[in-house]
């Protein structure tokens, strides 16, 4: 018997069931393009890990319809404020303004969240990762999506055309045969699937081990109106990190243990995890149940290549990086976003492969930036666990807002922009260049108010003022002539979609008369048009540099 006649047929093999897995697999929902996500656990994540999702990100949840929804499951942590030191628990003063944290990051804090308002529709979210899954696995169910857990990724080989896949059934034991055109590899920090494709890690390496104690404790009564993120516990005995989960009876401990003294996790028994909790909290009596105790090592490191044929590496597989700012899962993300409009357009058509090499381009830049921002903030010893000794003479970490929302491709799906520029600046100051993120204006379209935001994902958006009509016709033709979706909208006074405030768009996109950006399904900037270029040629040469037609 033909063993092609019994494999199954897939565009899109995903590895990994966590967020990153899930998010790419909705991603590529919102796309039309069917995929057959595997993931070797029974179900979602049982262990809290990541715990908050910047603004870039939540953006992205909008776009499918699940902010609400994710602003919910993160309800009971949305309320965390403050980084603490004590040394234990009930010694803690916990009065936000005067401990919660330094004077200078008081300050940071407050001027973002300021600033923050003006630059997106929607705000960050503290939520959990084990919390946040079943959303999205819920979403990606009903949907139709093909999700099968408790199903390894057994081995794989690949040749110029697929990947085909052997995948085990946990329960049943049966194995069966996955021919995918492309696969992505979103199976974690220790992945097999980069172990096998012999892609090594780079990077300043470890900052240490630790073990994160989840457990169950009532503390109501202590954080109830003071609630906290995390708290530095100091005591000689058990020192670490206590990071609130949700406000009440759920918590993480985090402590570090040593290989080089001969410590192994395995010597953190529930009961020696019970110990150390009830040590750093400091109530005597107080009943605290381990839930359960998961390793982890905070390291900064990134795959030198996030490419290897038709397999694509994201999320931690990609890069791993110290908890401080909250970056990793954040970053993971991301990549799954820039990765599966380009995969979709291919997959149709409308799109040369070449287009996929600007993955590990863009990409594996902002991440190998980020991971560097991330160890800076470990390096100034914010986060105890860190086991750092401040130095106040290393580079400061860039600020929070141009991690999230300032980084830029340059690529050959990006078409201009300034040379030299840094993948990630120290502060945040939006240019509305090729090759960065498409900036916020509030909008207004038969009295409804919309984002610029809410115009882009799915398709090529082709922005203008009032006075570029030419642009839409050049839009109209040039997506005939490439058989590529391309939208226009022509903002301001005259123009089918109103500014809420007059002047906002020209300002924002920095636009002259008669010129127009062109930005891509992700919601970057590819190009930007004089009015000049205004005709269907010039807006079809740009399109197809963008989509790497030859």
């Amino acid at each position: 018997m033909d063993q092609k006649a019994n494999q199954e047929q897939v565009p899109v093999l995903i590895a990994g069931g966590g967020l990153v897995g899930l998010s790419a697999a909705l991603f590529l929902s919102r796309y039309r393009v069917p995929y057959l996500l595997v993931e070797r656990h029974p179900g979602t994540s049982i262990h809290p890990r990541a715990r908050g999702f910047n603004i870039r990100t939540m953006e992205l949840y909008r776009w499918l319809g699940l902010e609400e929804a994710i602003r919910e499951a993160g309800r009971d942590l949305n309320k965390s404020m403050g980084i603490y030191t004590a040394e234990t628990f009930a010694s803690a003063e916990l009065d936000l303004l005067k401990n919660g944290l330094p004077e200078q990051l008081k300050q940071a804090a407050a001027g973002m969240f300021k600033q923050a308002g003006a630059l997106s529709p929607v705000a960050g979210n503290r939520c959990t990762q084990d919390v946040v899954e079943p959303v999205l696995l819920g979403e990606a169910r009903r949907q139709g999506g093909d999700l099968r857990f408790n199903t390894e990724l057994e081995s794989f080989e690949q040749d110029e055309a697929g990947v085909t896949a052997v995948i085990l059934d946990r329960a049943s034991g049966e194995r069966s045969t996955v021919r995918s055109r492309y696969m992505i590899a979103a199976d974690g920090a220790k992945s097999g699937i980069r172990e096998s494709l012999g892609i090594s890690m780079e990077g300043r390496g470890a900052h240490g081990n630790h073990i994160n104690i989840y457990f169950q404790a009532d503390l109501r009564q202590w954080v109830e109106g003071r609630e906290f993120s995390i708290m530095n516990i100091t005591h000689p005995d058990a020192p670490g990190m206590l990071v609130s989960i949700n406000n009440a009876d759920r918590w993480c401990y985090h402590v570090s243990y040593f290989p080089e003294a001969g410590q192994i996790p395995g010597e953190y028994t529930p009961e020696r995890c019970r110990r150390i909790v009830e040590t750093a909290l400091g109530i005597p009596g107080l009943d605290v149940v381990v839930l359960s105790a998961l390793p982890w090592e905070s390291a900064e490191r990134t795959a030198k290549s996030l490419q290897a044929g038709r397999i694509f590496l994201a999320g931690d597989a990609a890069h791993v990086m110290p908890p401080s700012g909250g970056y990793g899962a954040n970053t993971g993300v991301q990549d799954a976003h820039n990765l599966t409009w380009k995969l979709a357009t291919v997959l149709n058509g409308t799109a040369g492969p070449a287009l996929l090499a600007t993955y590990h381009e863009e990409r594996h830049r902002v991440a190998a930036a980020t991971v560097l921002q991330a160890g800076r903030m470990a390096d100034s010893g914010m986060l105890r666990i860190m086991n750092v000794i401040p130095d106040k003479s290393a580079p400061a970490p860039a600020d929070m807002l141009a991690v999230m929302l300032g980084y830029r491709y340059t690529s050959a799906a990006v078409i201009g922009g300034s040379a030299g520029e840094p993948t990630i600046p120290a502060e945040l100051e939006p240019k509305a260049e090729p090759g960065t993120r498409a900036p916020h204006v509030w909008l207004l379209q038969d009295e409804s108010r919309l984002s610029t935001l809410d115009l882009f994902g799915g398709r090529f958006v082709l922005l203008a003022g009032p006075d570029g009509t030419a642009w839409r016709e050049a839009a109209r033709e040039a997506g005939r002539l490439l058989g590529v979706d391309v939208a226009a909208f022509l903002i301001g006074d005259g123009g089918e979609l109103a500014e809420e405030t007059d002047g906002d768009f020209a300002r924002s996109y920095r636009l002259g008369a008669g010129e127009a950006a062109l930005i891509r399904p992700d919601g970057f900037i590819g190009w930007r048009g004089a009015a000049a270029d205004g005709t269907a040629r010039g807006l079809a040469d740009a399109l197809a540099r963008l989509l790497c037609r030859a």
